[in-house]
């Protein structure tokens, strides 16, 4: 399996740190590209760094990249996800508007028909956030917040952020070993 993972310029590098580190862990191909404004929010945030996604990716393309393979719907992967995926990226998404690889490679994805997880983490959301998650909706985007849930008993941070990790991964039909799903408890 061969996904493309972006990073946006949102608050939240851990969740796209977690998300590589299980698809690494499942031998997932995956296809990093990395926003500037991503790369200047882990800088200012600490935490994961550019060189710690970069390590857990098979490969990792510059964001201003456009001739990149995965810029080609003829370039076969089993789909996208945006995490996190700043309120700009998602405009761009919902818009068409490819004018960095990471929202071309997301537009290729749409158009072929792969799915596509953008993971939002910014709140409040204004309205015309609201109305770029419907239009990424309607072209066939599947949104997500990084909202963990609580029922699993969750004892750190990191059990929180792995929560997320596994509902993403959910969409792509990988199964994450080790998580207590609902239902399932005792």
């Amino acid at each position: 399996m061969r996904l493309v993972v972006g990073v946006s310029g949102g608050s939240g590098i851990p969740y796209a740190h977690g998300i590589l580190q299980a698809l690494a862990s499942l031998d997932v191909e995956t296809h990093l590209v990395v926003s500037s404004g991503a790369k200047r929010v882990m800088s200012m945030e600490g935490g994961p760094q550019l060189a710690d996604l970069s390590a857990l990716a098979h490969t990792v393309h510059d964001d201003r990249e456009l001739g990149a393979a995965v810029a080609s719907g003829s370039y076969r992967t089993a789909g996208m996800l945006v995490a996190p995926c700043s309120a700009g990226t998602l405009a761009k998404i919902a818009h068409g508007f490819a004018d960095t690889l990471l929202s071309r490679a997301a537009h290729v994805t749409l158009k072929e028909r792969r799915p596509l997880v953008l993971v939002t983490r910014e709140d409040p959301m204004p309205r015309p956030m609201l109305t770029n998650m419907l239009a990424a909706h309607d072209a066939g985007a599947t949104l997500m917040s990084a909202s963990p849930g609580f029922y699993h008993a969750p004892n750190s941070v990191q059990e929180l952020l792995h929560f997320v990790t596994v509902r993403v991964l959910d969409q792509f039909g990988l199964d994450v070993p080790g998580f207590v799903r609902w239902g399932e408890q005792g």
